[in-house]
């Protein structure tokens, strides 16, 4: 009976609207009001019930329809449209289904290029896959058919109002202070930082918080496919957001347009949401030329596994050597930062290690931090982030930075790791 009576209330609401006159969202909510709170329309409803009406009727025409109760609630954290009736949320990491569907798929189709064109982008038949956003930076993937089978298909990744910090991720448990003292230094002392993980893992938020001890006084420049990372203590910064084709096939702005683009506006640091392809090679470029402290985050398994995809994108985009492309690997980056989703779905830093270099042709790797698992209570995977006891090679950044000693370093947080472990070893470059 409710979807009955949405749906023609709604009609009747649309009926009595002048398409001549623009309508603010204060009349039209008293035009739906003085319709759904009459006493004597609908009596079997509840007076909860007639609220809720009254939400959703103002929201097929101002907001996203039956998607923005779950946009607004704060605890969904990701929604998944598969079709206009096949709707699943993510829910303090449970995946549940909604019952929450569209009268059709025309209406879904609707709300689809609502949320599109208001980021002037263009999804249709001929161009059925865009990443988009909302205007509360949460990301938004849409494909449609003919290459979704069941209908228009579109998945809401949505973020906090407010960033988290490093002081909110080791309170959860994604590292501890030891771990976040040292990447707080590394940041300020221009460290080149890639962070790798699965699709899930917190790479965005993890790389939200990591900017925020970039010195304000730097010019930082941040390239994405869909604008969603949220850097609030840098005044001097600069986002750059990529553009599809047009329906003519012109027009189009990719990462590797951008990162070029952004060597010529004086950037102090360069912020690459993601690396999916061939931009690769800029990036690595742009921070083997007196860029440090760029950022970046990418998908695999693990630090290895970042470096062969790392390889792989980077001879995607020009032929060139593996002992190349593997010398400007190792020449740009120098920390790799990788974040798992355990199986108890908590998402934590699992491995820091620093690039050490080339040895026999190969990248070797020098582990500082793993994660260790130490059992399982109640469904809770109890686990902490070890210091492996290897050394930090290379301090020149560091020195550079007037870091002089490691000790003091780890003194921060009031550590309990032995000095012995965390010293760094003082080397020339």
């Amino acid at each position: 009976m409710t979807e009955d009576v949405f749906i023609t209330l709604r009609n009747e609401v649309r009926s009595g609207l002048d398409v001549t006159f623009a309508v603010d969202d204060r009349e039209l909510m008293n035009r739906i009001e003085s319709k759904v709170l009459h006493e004597a329309r609908y009596p079997g409803l509840t007076a909860g019930e007639r609220r809720r009406l009254v939400r959703q009727v103002f929201d097929s025409f101002r907001g996203l329809d039956i998607l923005q109760p779950l946009v607004d609630d704060r605890s969904v954290t990701e929604i998944m449209i598969n079709s206009h009736k096949d709707i699943f949320i993510e829910r303090y990491g449970q995946v549940l289904r909604s019952e929450s569907v569209f009268e059709s798929p025309e209406r879904l189709e609707d709300i689809i290029q609502t949320i599109v064109s208001g980021v002037n982008r263009v999804v249709n038949e001929s161009s059925p896959i865009v990443d988009a956003r909302l205007p509360d930076g949460s990301r938004v993937n849409v494909v449609l058919p003919p290459v979704a089978l069941k209908g228009p298909t579109m998945t809401i990744r949505k973020f906090p109002d407010h960033p988290m910090t490093m002081d909110d991720l080791v309170r959860i448990g994604a590292l501890d202070s030891a771990a976040s003292s040292l990447l707080q230094t590394l940041v300020r002392s221009k460290f080149n930082i890639f962070i790798g993980g699965g699709t899930g893992s917190g790479k965005t938020t993890f790389l939200n918080a990591l900017s925020q001890y970039i010195p304000p006084d730097e010019r930082v420049i941040t390239i994405e496919d869909s604008a969603e990372l949220q850097i609030r203590t840098v005044p001097n910064l600069v986002s750059l957001e990529t553009r599809n084709a047009n329906t003519e096939g012109k027009g189009e702005i990719g990462i590797r347009d951008l990162i070029r683009s952004s060597l010529r506006m004086r950037p102090n640091r360069i912020i690459v949401g993601e690396v999916r392809g061939a931009e690769a090679l800029d990036m690595l470029q742009a921070m083997n030329t007196g860029h440090d402290g760029s950022l970046s985050t990418g998908h695999a398994n693990s630090s290895r596994d970042m470096l062969s995809r790392l390889e792989t994108m980077v001879l995607s985009g020009a032929e060139l050597p593996i002992q190349v492309v593997r010398q400007q690997i190792s020449s740009a980056i120098d920390i790799f930062v990788h974040l798992s989703r355990l199986r108890d779905r908590s998402r934590r830093v699992v491995e820091i290690s620093e690039v050490r270099g080339i040895i026999d042709g190969e990248i070797v790797l020098n582990p500082l931090f793993l994660f260790e698992e130490q059992g399982e209570h109640e469904g809770t995977i109890a686990g902490q982030l070890i210091p492996t006891g290897n050394l930090l090679i290379h301090t020149d950044k560091l020195r550079a930075a007037g870091v002089e000693e490691w000790r003091q370093l780890a003194a921060i947080g009031n550590t309990p790791y032995h000095a012995a472990n965390i010293e760094v070893e003082r080397t020339s470059e």
